[in-house]
């Protein structure tokens, strides 16, 4: 989540909706995910934030050839 030096400066936080329209779902999934453990979210207030990164490494995870 960090780079080399450490800094999160330039980690880009995507909302709960912003993942959910990315990976075309609804926002309650999203929900699931991050409760259930499988999506790491960060909690600020009373609302999430997922790592861009984090979002998409869980859709590489989540490939499935159906083939």
């Amino acid at each position: 989540m960090t780079n080399q030096s450490g800094d999160i400066s330039e980690v880009k936080f995507l909302t709960i909706a912003e993942v959910a329209s990315m990976m075309r779902v609804s926002k309650m999934t999203v929900y699931r995910l991050v409760h259930n453990g499988e999506l790491p979210a960060v909690r600020v207030g009373r609302s999430f934030r997922v790592t861009e990164q984090d979002a998409n490494e869980y859709l590489q995870r989540s490939y499935f050839d159906a083939g």
